[in-house]
Formats: C-alpha cells, sequence, structure tokens
C-alpha cells in the first residue's frame, strides 16, 4: 500500500493559466479506488468555466476567498465553510470574486479508470453556458 500521509510539501501539484490543483488523492497513487480529492487554487478574477463530470458525483467545499459557484443556470456566493453538493452529470462552474486567491476543496467519485481519477467535459463554449459567460463578462 501507498504512504497514506499525503503531506503538503509532497503533494503534486498542477499550474494552470487560472489557478493551480493539489492532488491530495488519486486513485493510482493514492491506493484508494473511489475517492478523488483536490485542492483548488483561483485566481483573482479567473476560475474553472462551466463543465461536468458525466458520470461522478462532486462536493466543493470552500476553504478560503469568496466564489462566484454555478450549477446549472443557478448561481450563489461561497465563502468558507460553505459547500456546494453536484450530482453526476451537473454543469457547474467555480470564479473568483475576491482581490485574493480563493481555495476549494474538490471531492468526487467515484473513482473513473483515469490517470486522474476524473472525468472532466468542458463546456464553456457550448451554449447556454457560453451565453451565461458572456453575460457575467468573461470570455470562454
Amino acid at each position: 500500500m501507498p504512504d497514506p500521509f499525503m503531506l503538503k510539501d509532497v503533494v503534486p501539484r498542477e499550474e494552470l493559466p487560472w489557478g493551480g490543483l493539489a492532488w491530495y488523492c488519486r486513485p493510482k497513487e493514492a491506493g484508494l479506488k473511489h475517492l478523488v480529492v483536490i485542492e483548488v487554487t483561483l485566481k483573482p478574477g479567473q476560475g474553472h468555466a462551466f463543465h461536468r463530470h458525466p458520470y461522478q458525483d462532486e462536493v466543493i467545499y470552500c476553504l478560503k476567498g469568496t466564489v462566484e459557484q454555478w450549477v446549472g443556470e443557478k448561481m450563489h456566493l461561497l465563502g468558507p465553510g460553505d459547500a456546494v453538493n453536484i450530482p453526476a452529470g451537473g454543469v457547474h462552474a467555480s470564479f473568483n470574486r475576491g482581490p485574493d486567491e480563493a481555495v476549494l476543496l474538490a471531492i468526487i467519485g467515484p473513482a473513473a479508470e483515469s490517470e486522474t481519477g476524473y472525468v472532466v467535459e468542458e463546456l464553456a463554449d457550448k451554449e447556454p453556458w457560453r451565453t451565461l459567460l458572456e453575460k457575467r463578462g468573461q470570455s470562454a
């Protein structure tokens, strides 16, 4: 079994144009079969535009900052301690609305047979999600 401790100094990290990911649980590395756990950092004014996980449920828990969270065409602002439950196939997006970095914890399951353990379908360039982005002043 792999080392069960995921200390912050050794967690695999990925930098993206809109923020970063810290992979606390990827099934192949962690030895777990059912969960993917990712710490998501959103830069000010940035976010992960509309997408969905076709076969996976997700819980997004806000650790830090103010996040404009969309589920379908509904939006709510999340702050530290707030969370959202997204069923498999649910379209969602997360945007940082604060002046500092926002940090989320994403818990996804069941894990998929992929390197990351999850499957994502980006939808920001499709309707009605593209129009929602344009209305709120963000390009796809």
